[in-house]
């Protein structure tokens, strides 16, 4: 069983892969591959951690707005190439300027409940219900999700959320209610993840606000394959921190997720 740690026990660790591979074998989901032409693999059960890290592990997701439970895998995927993040003339202002604070893992219930709060062109609402707020704080809590926090003079006005396994991230949403808040996230999210060696960023369904900052759509069996590989190295668990900020870049350099966008 997952089990939450203590605060002074939050310093990142590293989890074997074995952890993720007794997880699968008490939580099975049906193959991917079985889904159907939109992605929708199953429904019902909970929310449970060692359901959802199950869950994932294997290219499953939940999405839904009441009960029962949605789980998808989408053919084709969205994702990021790290090497491929895309930054253009307007967004290298903004991390120019520098005229927000970034943090890492300080606030993310705060972070996930301005996404569910953020309305979303033609969408009446979003799928990040309170269940689903509860059992993604109760990873946060486990070291297995994280966030980034952007402020500007005190107050959140951006930021990104999303679940670490092996070398994958998987983005859930992001917000902003300042320009370029949630790209700048991303972008230091992104260059944490480089500075670590992870393998992608999984967007999960296609944007165009991801997209024009890199993501592809990706083949489910190929995404799969890219996932299986990810997993073969240890989960970094416990509270993250920024690495060098990403307004110290040469502004427009091109790098190598998620999630909504501006």
């Amino acid at each position: 069983m997952v089990t939450e740690r203590s605060e002074g026990a939050r310093q990142c660790r590293l989890v074997p892969p074995e952890f993720l591979a007794n997880l699968l074998d008490q939580n099975p989901f049906p193959d991917p591959r079985q889904a159907n032409s939109d992605g929708l693999l199953a429904y019902g059960g909970g929310l449970e951690p060692e359901r959802l890290l199950a869950a994932y592990a294997q290219g499953v997701f939940p999405w839904y707005e009441s009960s029962p439970i949605l789980w998808y895998s989408p053919d084709p995927r969205a994702v990021l190439f790290l090497e491929d993040l895309r930054i253009n003339r307007s967004l290298a202002k903004s991390l120019r300027r520098r005229r927000y604070a970034l943090t890492m893992d300080s606030d993310f219930r705060g972070v996930i409940e301005a996404c569910a709060q953020t309305p979303r062109p033609g969408q009446s609402g979003t799928w990040i219900n309170e269940e689903m707020i509860e059992a993604y704080c109760a990873l946060h809590a486990l070291g297995f999700a994280h966030s980034v926090e952007v402020r500007l003079e005190g107050e959140l006005v951006g930021g990104i959320y999303g679940l670490s396994l092996g070398a994958a991230f998987f983005g859930e949403s992001m917000f902003s209610r300042r320009s370029d808040a949630s790209k700048v996230a991303l972008v230091a999210l992104v260059e944490r993840l480089r500075a670590w060696g992870f393998h992608v960023l999984d967007c999960q369904a296609h944007t165009p606000n991801t997209e024009a900052m890199g993501a592809v759509l990706w083949p489910r069996e190929a995404f799969l394959e890219l996932l299986a590989v990810a997993l073969e190295a240890p989960t970094r668990c416990g509270t993250w921190e920024l690495a060098e900020p990403p307004q110290n870049r040469r502004p427009g350099e091109s790098h190598g997720g998620g999630a909504d966008g501006e």
